[in-house]
């Protein structure tokens, strides 16, 4: 995600959905001061519901821009989590 994204607990927002779809993975704030990394893995149905809710955002966010590519889950994760 691109946009006003850092600086407005957008990280917390997405830790908050994800751990309520029951998602694994992280959100993790880039290092050009604009842009947030999400990876997850669960459920279709559950990313496309995570996906809904990046679009919207918090309120005080500003999403200009939501690049999405889908794989083959890794397993990697146990968890959702908050990285630097």
């Amino acid at each position: 995600m691109r946009g006003r994204v850092q600086g407005v607990n957008f990280r917390q927002f997405v830790y908050t959905r994800a751990r309520f779809l029951r998602l694994t993975g992280y959100v993790s704030n880039l290092d050009d001061g604009q842009s947030v990394e999400v990876i997850a893995e669960g459920p279709r149905q559950d990313l496309e519901q995570l996906l809904e809710y990046l679009r919207e955002g918090p309120r005080s966010a500003r999403i200009e821009h939501v690049e999405v590519a889908w794989g083959e889950a890794t397993n990697r994760w146990t968890d959702f989590g908050v990285l630097s």
